[in-house]
């Protein structure tokens, strides 16, 4: 077997296959006699078909599929063994493939046009000092934190009277018809809400059914009705007081500080503070680093020149989505698809220098705090590890959504950041919470 290279400009090449009997005859031979032994013919002992009848009968499509098995390994080999930067797949000459005479099997020549990606280098010492943020929590962010966990985790109380944005709860009716229900105050319109305001058990209420709520569904949830039947509605309608509930925010009791960071973290409102602000400042922490690695990104983009081959790529893109996509489509997004592929390149190059590794270990792990994360769990509960154990590992194998490589790549990208992170230079910045906000939004640039 012959596989030459021939490149036509920096980024086009072709790759030329030539096969000789030699390359493809013995597979074929083989893959015939395993035929002889599986293959059921009528008139024939089961396993004792003789091999000039398999190849009569299926000869040439076997030779059909151990050459394309012989030409997919070649072709992939010969990328890998000299590490080409091929971008998109490795596309056939359908019109040299269409002159193969399958009938009179002797040499076969084959072609693939390939796309290539220019020659660079990944040298980290040359880029500039990237800028990386520490952000000043406060105690203003500690209050603000801690007021919207103790919402989250509110108590409902049943006060006498009802005041502003409580549930009143009740029997509603009109003539013949009625319901016991639940009026959301914060539903009402401004004008009605004094009506609901100051009602305590055993009030009744009458109030207009079209006048008194915001919208349609507070009147379908109100008087139970399908939304398509409200706007048959009218009148007065009459709701006798039964109970009172508001939402509470949690107070600062250890059953809110255990429901918050699980059971036995904290001991009093002192301890629960400092585990909190920790928490805050892992939140920006990982914010920051999301910001620096976005940094990182652009500079690598900016400091590495690489030449795509546009139009090959244009062309397998609209290929390979079969219709998904118009040329019209390719074209506008195929500069952040350009972008994607030369980081990508580019992070390729910096793991292979450095022998950057992803085992499962690590993949599990990352996983487990992505779902300590999604489930709000803040704690370290050693009740709840087995749990989030069963969920990462599920979720890592489902294969029709492709988790497992989601992740990898995510843990591949974070390694390979932090080889990056190693070699080039950065300059420590402190910003207010809300400079930063706006820095990751990218509306200002920071002070040098």
């Amino acid at each position: 077997m012959e596989v030459l290279l021939e490149k036509s400009s920096p980024t086009l090449a072709s790759l030329k296959i030539t096969l000789t009997k030699e390359d493809y005859q013995p597979k074929v031979d083989k893959t015939i006699k395993d035929y002889s032994k599986r293959v059921n013919l009528k008139g024939f002992r089961p396993g004792k078909v003789p091999s000039h009848v398999i190849q009569r009968m299926y000869g040439k499509s076997i030779l059909v599929d151990e050459v394309n098995n012989i030409l997919s390994n070649a072709v992939s080999t010969y990328i890998r063994e000299n590490k080409l930067q091929v971008v998109g797949d490795p596309v056939p000459d359908r019109d040299k493939a269409a002159e193969v005479n399958w009938d009179t099997p002797s040499s076969f020549e084959f072609s693939y046009d390939l796309g290539i990606a220019s020659d660079f280098e990944a040298n980290l010492s040359e880029l500039p000092a990237i800028k990386r943020y520490a952000i000043n929590v406060d105690d203003a962010e500690l209050t603000k934190t801690v007021d919207s966990l103790r919402e989250r985790f509110a108590d409902s109380i049943h006060p006498e009277v009802s005041e502003a944005g409580d549930m009143v709860f009740g029997e509603l009716t009109q003539g013949e018809f009625t319901t016991r229900t639940a009026i959301p105050t914060k539903q009402v319109k401004e004008e009605a809400a004094a009506k609901f305001n100051g009602v305590k058990k055993g009030d009744v209420v009458t109030f207009d059914i079209k006048d008194t709520f915001t919208d349609e569904s507070a009147i379908a949830h109100v008087t139970g009705k399908k939304k398509d039947d409200v706007a048959e509605l009218s009148g007065d309608y009459t709701l006798t007081v039964e109970d009172v509930t508001r939402s509470a925010p949690a107070a600062l009791t250890q059953e809110f500080f255990d429901k918050v960071l699980g059971p036995g973290q904290v001991e009093n409102e002192e301890q629960f503070n400092e585990k909190v602000l920790e928490i805050i400042k892992s939140n920006y922490e990982r914010e920051t680093e999301a910001l620096l690695r976005r940094d990182i990104e652009n500079a690598l983009l900016d400091s590495i020149s690489i030449e795509l081959p546009e139009e090959f790529l244009k062309d397998w893109l609209e290929r390979t989505n079969e219709g998904k996509f118009t040329r019209e489509q390719i074209d506008e997004q195929f500069g952040d698809f350009a972008k994607s592929l030369k980081l990508s390149l580019i992070k390729n190059k910096i793991a292979d220098q450095s022998e950057v590794k992803v085992e499962y270990p690590e993949i599990l792990a990352f996983t487990r705090e992505m779902v300590k994360g999604q489930f709000g769990i803040y704690g370290d509960d050693e009740s709840m590890r087995e749990t989030i154990d069963r969920v990462a590992q599920g979720y890592l194998a489902d294969k029709e959504r492709d988790n497992y490589t989601s992740v990898f790549n995510q843990v591949f990208d974070n390694k390979v950041l932090e080889v990056i992170r190693g070699q080039v230079s950065t300059d420590e910045q402190t910003v207010e919470v809300s400079e930063f906000e706006k820095l990751a939004k990218g509306e200002v640039e920071a002070e040098a």
